[in-house]
């Protein structure tokens, strides 16, 4: 039986924790901790066949393996009170204190949560939650722990059950190790985990390891003697380990096409001395000696990793022609580089049990300037931390659904986003919301960690216009316009058909006849609609005057207003190619489009937006249908030199006048405008003109709005945004 799955006893855990945790106080709540554990899980046992208890004893004996303090080892032992005891977070607080009532609390929620997902962005977005969830980054270490020892003893569940959980923890946990800086506990899971999710390529890799180990061992061990002979000769005290590269790092480099024989660090040498100078005097020594290979050299030391992580990385040609990757660092870089975050929690002097974190947001910060890469790598740690906290802390809130299923919402939210979010079908259908076991108002902003449940009715006639205006997230927003939008062509529908029919009386034709096949299809044909419902939503809405469509079939006469929208109406707006008219930086050939929603114009304030498999697309910067995608958003600027003109839309609000479409027109000669297309809106008293215009910038832009604000009867010119 290795170390590894031997029975832990209390006493067992309480010799490792006071090798390094001092005060007898402390010392006595966690075996107080263990009582009450002990007493809660009696009479349990695990699949394994042990009683339960051993397995918050294994956790917490984990945790003495990176010096947890006495809190995180009392919440190891009662992780999973809450879950499965009759235990309150109260009693825990009362008994245990509100430092370790929170951690068992926090690690209570982050288990319920469900971490289904095939694609990286929703991984990478389930990484993002877990990390957000958890105030106090001792509450995944805990859980990080958990979840090595559950991998330890995943050989008593199924197979699937068994790859469900390695596949978790490749993609969810071991990534959060990592970014820790936990280098040693993140080696285990990730063996563990391919051991049960490709146990094909573990043993096969872990047999081809067992018939080079001897060969491999006596050469490290030649090398380790040649090394330490040369730190000796120049007066280096030190120490050389020799470093087994793990199955899960070697099956990576297999995954990538390499072969094992080009593995170049399966011999490896860890070098430790006193101090940062000796680490650059060892490594000339060794260069002088030893060969490197180009490109492998790599000095953490002058830039460390983002998690703290310092040491210099070389690989040389060493005895025999052996290929050896040899690692330099202190022994407090070591400690750094096993232990991560968590060696701040060392005590550092004599009886002190005051840890380096010392107040929540401080944990916090410490925390995301360890972890690199959740969604993007940022390029440095101050910018990492303003943008991780401004979008953990300030903007983003985590609910959850009353199945413990977690989604995240903007700060501000409210239920209406979240039922959205949800499902279009449960926004539609809500009637009401209840948070935290309270009725709500719907305009309620929801906290983080609140548990939401929608009420429904398959009676419910729909959302309510005042709720655009009580969302938060641009998707429950379109959602309800999309249903109202929908709503409205039926009513457009059955008034523009009302509308056509009065217009037919007042000149005398008949309905029927007026609308046999043969017009039908010419009216069709002419305004290039493929059903003639179009004819009258067209109508209805005010768009299509309903003169011109009889005109169509009668050959009367148009006035000249009719004219111009005849040549104007329903024409498809054309986005001009933009290469080399925008420039993004850093890459040279890519595919460039413009918005259509907001389709700016040069003198524009702009962002790109990656799309998939679309390059990037050109939005103005306060577009709201980019105001919820921060992730693929990049920098771009307009080139200084632009000589084609761009569409944009315009909206111009009119008291009704027969001659005002032919006073804009006239506006544009002055600008070197010219109109794209017009749509037109009746209202009773007013109308609506919906112009896309080419113009060359934003300026000239301004300046034609300007001008037509000064035309008698016009109310409003604004651009439109889609």
């Amino acid at each position: 039986m290795t170390k590894k799955n031997m029975h832990i006893t209390i006493d067992d855990l309480m010799h490792a924790a006071s090798a390094y945790i001092l005060d007898a106080q402390e010392l006595k709540q966690i075996r107080d901790a263990y009582q009450y554990a002990e007493k809660k899980h009696f009479g349990v046992k695990r699949l394994t066949g042990e009683d339960y208890i051993e397995h918050p004893l294994q956790v917490a004996h984990i945790l003495t393996e990176i010096n947890a303090d006495s809190e995180t080892l009392c919440a190891a032992l009662l992780h999973d009170v809450l879950e499965d005891c009759d235990t309150t977070k109260e009693e825990l607080e009362k008994l245990f204190g509100p430092v370790v009532a929170n951690l068992v609390d926090g690690v209570t929620k982050i288990n319920k949560l469900n971490f289904d997902g095939e694609n990286s962005a929703t991984i990478a977005n389930h990484r993002k939650i877990l990390v957000g969830l958890c105030e106090d980054v001792r509450v995944i270490i805990i859980k990080l722990a958990d979840r090595l020892h559950n991998l330890r003893t995943l050989w008593v569940h199924p197979e699937e059950k068994q790859k469900e959980k390695a596949r978790e923890t490749l993609e969810i946990l071991t990534p959060i190790a990592s970014r820790l800086g936990m280098n040693h506990m993140k080696s285990e899971l990730e063996d563990l985990s391919l051991r049960y999710l490709k146990p094909d390529v573990y043993f096969s890799i872990a047999e081809e390891l067992n018939q080079t180990k001897v060969e491999r061992d006596n050469a490290v061990s030649e090398m380790m003697k040649r090394v330490s002979e040369i730190l000796d000769q120049n007066g280096i005290k030190h120490e050389i380990k020799g470093r087994a590269k793990s199955i899960y790092s070697i099956y990576k480099k297999l995954d990538k096409g390499k072969k094992f024989s080009e593995i170049y660090d399966l011999l490896a040498l860890r070098v430790f001395v006193n101090t940062e100078q000796e680490c650059y005097q060892a490594l000339g020594l060794i260069h002088a000696k030893y060969r490197p290979i180009p490109k492998r050299f790599k000095d953490y030391i002058a830039m460390p990793k983002t998690n703290m992580y310092q040491s210099l990385h070389t690989t040389v040609f060493g005895f025999d022609g052996y290929l050896f990757e040899i690692q330099i660092r202190t022994y407090e870089m070591d400690e750094v580089a096993e232990r991560g975050i968590a060696s701040h929690w060392s005590y550092k002097e004599k009886g002190s049990t005051v840890a380096v974190m010392q107040n929540t947001m401080e944990q916090k910060l410490q925390f995301f300037r360890s972890i690199i890469e959740l969604n993007n790598e940022e390029p440095n740690d101050e910018e990492f931390v303003k943008s991780v906290t401004e979008e953990v802390f300030h903007n983003t809130i985590y609910v959850y659904t009353p199945a413990g299923d977690v989604i995240e919402l903007p700060a501000g939210a409210t239920p209406i986003d979240f039922a959205y979010k949800v499902h279009s079908g449960v926004g539609d259908k809500m009637i009401g919301a209840i948070v935290n076991n309270n009725i709500v108002p719907l305009d309620y902003e929801l906290q983080n960690q609140d548990i939401v449940r929608i009420n429904t009715s398959k009676n419910a006639v729909g959302p309510s216009r005042e709720w655009i205006h009580m969302a938060k997230t641009a998707q429950a927003k379109n959602k309800i316009r999309s249903f109202y939008r929908k709503l409205d062509k039926e009513e457009y529908l059955k008034k523009g058909e009302e509308l056509l029919a009065k217009e037919l009386r007042k000149r005398k034709l008949v309905f029927n006849e007026f609308l046999s096949n043969e017009n039908i299809e010419q009216i069709l044909k002419e305004l290039k609609y493929e059903d003639f419902n179009e004819v009258y939503i067209n109508i209805g809405s005010g768009k299509l005057p309903v003169g011109s469509i009889i005109n169509i079939i009668t050959g009367e006469n148009n006035t000249k207003e009719e004219i111009i929208l005849k040549k104007t109406q329903n024409k498809d707006v054309i986005l001009p190619t933009v290469k080399n008219d925008v420039i993004v930086e850093g890459i040279d050939e890519i595919k460039v489009n413009v918005a259509s929603c907001c389709k700016p114009v040069p003198g524009d304030h702009i962002v790109g937006y990656i799309t998939k498999g679309y390059g990037i697309t050109i939005h103005q910067s306060i577009c709201p249908n980019i105001q919820e995608l921060e992730e693929r958003i990049i920098d771009v600027r307009w080139n200084d030199e632009i000589s084609k003109r761009y569409p944009t839309n315009l909206l111009i609000s009119t008291l009704k006048n027969d001659n005002l479409l032919l006073d804009i027109i006239s506006k544009t000669s002055n600008n070197n405008i010219s109109i794209q297309s017009i749509n037109t809106i009746s209202h009773e008293d007013d109308m609506t003109y919906e112009v896309t215009v080419l113009v060359e910038n934003k300026d000239k832009l301004t300046k034609f709005m300007h001008d037509i604000e000064q035309i008698p009867n016009v109310l409003e010119v604004e651009r439109l945004i889609q």
